[in-house]
This record gives C-alpha cells, sequence and structure tokens, in this order.
C-alpha cells in the first residue's frame, strides 16, 4: 500500500510532503500496529496434496473470491518432486531434489533427519528472511519425519514463532501433536487439527502485526491429504507402514457435495492400460473401487473447507489491521494428486500432469486481477520470488528464477522466460485408498522427467529406472494415454512436424542436462548444450545441422539399476562428466 506524506500528515504524525517516512512513525489501528516501513508482509498458504487437475478450487468459494479474482493464478505451476517432503525442501532452499539430497518422506533418503543432516537446517528461506529484517511465524505441517522424539534434535532454525505438526501424528485429523516455539509437545486427541490450525494462524497473525518488523507467516495445514495412521517413519516404506483412510472434515462441512464424483475424463480408469513400469499393469477399477474413490474424492473437497475459510479469516484479520494491501498471500501445494487416473488409486508420486501441475495463486501489491497466466513457474522458484518480493539479495546459488508478480513482469516472461519443468523421483508410490488387490505400495518408481511448453508444443518426456521411456504430446492427448515411444508406434510417426525420434534425441539431451544441474544451468539447459547463445528453446535446437549432435554424439540418460533414493553411481552418465557441447560453424565442428 502507497501512502503519501499528505496522508500521514492528516492523521497527525507531522510529517510535511517532502519528509520521508521512518520506521518510527507508526499508526495505532484497533487489534495492533500499522507497519510503515514500506517494506510488505507475506502470508503463505500451503495445503497438503491439492490437485488442480480435479477441481478443488472450484469448491472453494473464498479462495476464487479472495485470491483469484483479486489475484493471478499461475495455471502452469509445478512441483518439481510429486512427494511431500522432497518438495518442500525444494521450496524452502530454491534448489532441485538432486542438489538437497532429500528424496523421501522418511531417513535414509528423506525426512527431516535428512534435512538436518544435509545442513539445510541452517541455510534455508526463514533464515535469510530473518537476516532481511522479517519477522517468521510458521504454524502446521513442516516435513515429515519431524516427530514427538526428534523436535528438539536440533530444533528447527529460522523461526520467530513456531507451532509444528509432528509426526507419528501429523495426519490424524482428530488425534494431531501440534509442538510451539520450543514447548513439550501437546496431544490433541479429539480435536479436529484444521480448528486447531485456525486458531494458531489467528494468534500468531496478532503477535506479528503487533511487532515493528514486517513478518512471514506461513499456514500449513494437513488437508486435503489422507487420514494416516503410521507404525512406522523409518526405514524402508512397505505395504504395512500405515493405515490410509479419507480425509476427516469438520463436522459442519460433513454433509457437503453429496453429488460430486472424480470428473470423468478421458484418462479415468481407462478402458485400455496407460503408462509403463508397474502403472501399466494395474487392473482396471471395479464400481465398488470408483464409489469408494468418489467418497474418498468429495471428502477431500470437505476437508478443504476448513482452509478456505482460514482464507477468508486471514483476509478479514488483515483488513482489520490495515495492512491487506501491503500484504501479498500466497497460496499452494506441496504436490498434486490422482484419483483413478490411468487406473491409479487415490495418491501422487507419478509424473502425470494430475501430480506435479497444482495451484500457485499469488495476491498482494502491483500484482494483477483477476488474471491468468501461463507462463511456466515451479517450487524451486518460489524462495528466490520471496526474497525479490522483500528486497532482499538473491543467492548464486538458487536452481530456480524469479516468478514475475506485476503486469509488465508477466507479459515480458511470456515471450521470455524459459518452457522447460525438470521433475524427478526416487522409490516407491503408495496408494492411498482401500487395498483392493492386496498392493499398496509399488518400488522402483523411479524416473526422470520433464516439460516442454512451448507456443505449439506440449510435452512430457520421462526415462524410468527399467529402462522404459514415455512421450507424450499433450496438445493432442491431455490424459497422457498415449506413448508415443511405445513398441505400437508407427515408424514413420512425426511429431511438431519432424521425425518422432528427432524430437526425442533433444528432449533427451535437454533432460540429460537437468537430471543433474545445478544453479543457472537448471534455469537455462540449453545454454549449457550451446554455450554460443543460438538455443534458447526447443524449437531452436530441431535445426538440422544439430541432428549429429542429438542422435550420435551426445550420451544418452540410462539408469544401472534402480534405487530407492539419490545413489550418483545409479544415475548413469551425468553431463558434467559424460556431456557434449555444441559448436559449429561451416568450416568445422567441434564436440567437447
Amino acid at each position: 500500500m502507497v501512502w503519501s506524506s499528505l496522508f500521514w500528515a492528516n492523521l497527525g504524525l507531522g510529517l510535511n510532503s517532502q519528509q520521508k517516512l521512518t520506521p518510527e512513525h507508526k499508526l495505532q489501528v484497533p487489534g495492533g500496529t500499522l507497519h510503515t516501513s514500506g517494506r510488505p508482509n507475506i502470508v503463505f498458504i500451503l495445503t497438503d496434496d491439492q490437485d488442480l487437475h480435479l477441481n478443488s478450487l472450484d469448491y472453494m468459494p473464498f479462495v476464487q473470491k479472495h485470491l483469484i479474482q483479486r489475484g493471478t493464478l499461475y495455471k502452469q505451476h509445478y512441483a518439481t518432486v510429486a512427494l511431500c517432503c522432497p518438495s518442500r525442501v525444494s521450496l524452502w532452499t530454491g534448489k532441485t531434489a538432486h542438489n538437497t539430497n532429500v528424496t523421501d518422506v522418511f531417513p535414509p533418503y528423506g525426512g527431516y533427519p535428512k534435512f538436518v543432516s544435509q545442513g539445510l537446517n541452517d541455510n534455508f528461506l526463514p533464515i535469510w528472511l530473518q537476516d532481511a529484517g522479517y519477522n517468521t511465524y510458521y504454524t502446521g505441517k513442516l516435513f515429515n519425519a519431524h516427530t514427538v522424539d526428534n523436535y528438539h534434535s536440533p530444533f528447527v532454525n529460522g523461526f520467530t514463532g513456531s507451532d509444528f505438526l509432528l509426526d507419528p501424528y501429523t495426519y490424524q485429523y482428530l488425534n494431531s501433536t501440534y509442538q510451539r516455539n520450543k514447548d513439550a509437545p501437546v496431544r490433541h486427541e479429539g480435536e479436529h487439527t484444521t480448528e486447531l490450525l485456525a486458531r494458531k494462524t489467528y494468534d500468531f497473525l496478532n503477535d506479528a502485526v503487533k511487532e515493528e518488523r514486517p513478518f512471514f507467516l506461513t499456514v500449513a495445514p494437513v488437508a486435503p491429504h489422507s487420514n494416516v495412521k503410521f507404525r512406522s517413519t523409518e526405514g524402508i516404506i512397505d505395504d504395512n507402514v500405515a493405515e490410509f483412510s479419507p480425509p476427516i472434515p469438520l463436522g459442519r462441512h460433513e454433509h457437503l457435495f453429496n453429488d460430486a464424483k472424480v470428473p470423468r475424463t478421458e484418462n479415468f480408469n481407462p478402458k485400455e492400460p496407460s503408462g509403463v513400469n508397474w502403472v501399466r499393469g494395474l487392473a482396471r477399477q471395479s464400481k465398488e473401487n470408483v464409489d469408494f474413490n468418489d467418497h474418498f474424492y468429495r471428502n477431500r473437497l470437505r476437508a478443504l473447507q476448513g482452509i478456505d475459510e482460514i482464507v477468508d479469516g486471514v483476509v478479514s484479520r488483515l483488513r482489520k489491521h490495515g495492512i491487506l494491501d501491503n500484504t501479498y498471500i500466497v497460496y499452494s501445494s506441496d504436490n498434486g494428486y490422482h484419483i483413478g487416473q490411468h487406473r491409479l488409486q487415490p495418491g501422487k508420486e507419478c509424473g502425470f500432469e494430475e501430480d506435479i501441475n497444482i495451484p500457485l495463486m499469488i495476491r498482494g501489491p502491483n500484482v494483477p486481477e483477476n488474471v491468468t497466466t501461463d507462463i511456466v513457474t515451479t517450487h524451486t522458484d518460489l524462495a528466490p520470488t520471496f526474497l525479490q518480493l522483500i528486497g532482499a539479495p538473491l543467492r548464486a546459488d538458487f536452481d530456480g528464477e524469479v516468478i514475475p508478480t506485476s503486469e509488465s513482469g508477466i507479459a515480458k516472461a511470456s515471450v521470455k522466460r524459459h518452457e522447460h519443468v525438470n521433475v524427478e523421483y526416487w522409490g516407491f508410490a503408495a496408494g492411498e485408498g482401500k487395498d483392493w488387490d492386496g498392493v499398496r505400495i509399488h518400488h522402483n518408481n523411479t524416473y526422470k522427467a520433464l516439460r516442454v511448453i512451448g507456443d505449439s508444443y506440449n510435452l512430457y518426456y520421462s526415462v524410468w529406472c527399467n529402462k522404459e521411456h514415455e512421450l507424450y504430446d499433450l496438445n493432442n492427448d491431455p490424459g497422457q494415454l498415449r506413448n508415443l515411444l511405445s513398441n505400437k508406434r508407427s515408424p514413420s510417426q512425426t511429431l511438431l512436424g519432424f521425425p518422432l525420434h528427432k524430437v526425442a534425441a533433444r528432449l533427451d539431451g535437454l533432460l540429460f542436462v537437468l537430471k543433474s544441474c545445478k544453479g543457472r544451468t537448471c534455469i537455462e539447459p540449453w545454454r549449457a548444450l550451446h554455450p554460443d547463445g543460438n538455443v534458447e528453446k526447443l524449437r531452436d535446437a530441431l535445426s538440422a545441422r544439430f541432428d549429429e549432435f542429438y542422435e550420435v554424439q551426445q550420451k544418452k540418460i540410462e539408469y544401472s539399476r534402480c534405487e530407492d533414493g539419490y545413489i550418483i553411481d545409479a544415475e548413469g552418465p551425468q553431463f558434467e562428466n559424460d556431456g557434449l557441447v555444441y559448436r559449429y560453424n561451416s568450416h568445422w565442428s567441434d564436440w567437447v
């Protein structure tokens, strides 16, 4: 919010038109102090497992009213790992999972202990925000394997105030455990976790507005994640690690949406199998199975109503305190979700669009209202974006880049911004509905994947640890049902007007860079392949003069074996050791 000196003078602060407002000048308003330093506040709402493609946002009227209609919806926002803990670590560090080495929900490859062991508890966003002069608050779920036994070993760094959900009770809607600041954990048997989260959110907001410093408040509900009782939070994940059931809504919402069903898209419980690896072996779901999954879907929508109310509560309190117009509200989820697509039971962990393309809305100063943009953004972009919004310096080692939030910035990005998303995954995939066929956990779900979204193309390419490949043209196959690299394809098939193998070779080369990239290379991977800068988009790379480079000379992605975590000697050739750089003129060509 921009206030003129005349406005402050009229309030009796004694400023003339030439004076600048200093931090010592503050306006008392009912319920708190209006921050006048000019630096914006940020409220970040991070849901758990919320979909974009199953229409959950359509059932959230306050999100529609306060965020989508009063802000910008980033329609092509992606999680780079479709699993909560590694995705959250990437979000808070601005780094890909292969650079954080937090790739799972439990040790040895993930969870809070892995986050600590990698030195990240001393080097992530809340610490940088505090260094920039911000108070930081957090309530809700932080990471998996952050437990009632290890919450103090060590305490999470970087927060002025915190009240964390702790395992093994994180996903028990009516039996949660919260741990405030450095106090002992408190069990809340019989109380709904969303009601608790709402109270804690409003308490922290009241604390924040009483301080002179600007603030960053994170609200991280467990909804709409399934209700889970864990038997273990460490070791190898197997079929008996937990009991899953549909999320539990607040009592006042449990009767809603009785006619809602999972959208019956082309890829919902298809007649023919799709995908590769274990996905292709899934049986078609029975009517009883589909009916239960519709019930599961309705309870997800119902569970989100409590979060929708928190959005309204936050907006009304920011307005009451006089700081709504000087506060960014950012809303997203850690990953997406599927229910029935490709015959999958409720869950995530796949590279399909339902799992990786997720909500992102931003409202705040100079953010266009009621706008939807197709620029490509990812969770690795959020940490640099938050620092940019508050005017703090960016870090040279970020794997993501700032998301534009102004009208001019979005317009420029629609022409100049990169068009790729690197996706990666290690280990398992879990079904979270009923155990219909006796198999809940699918192992060897390790893959590298790539999304490329340009003016005339919309592609998904992946390489699995069992050596299978996928390529989908989402312009013509939005449900990702027809793998162009399957054995059934025609040898003469074309894509984008080129022989299919030529396009696949370019995608493999691009993903070869991204699967082990660091820093700017993750943002500008084509420059690693073409340092002269003459290739910036997939369309540029399809020039015939690059055929031999991509189709013959360049190393291909391959795994030496399937692993449950990021183990470098299983990852195959690495670009920094085995990749080639293209240099060419009319008299010579040189690959180095």
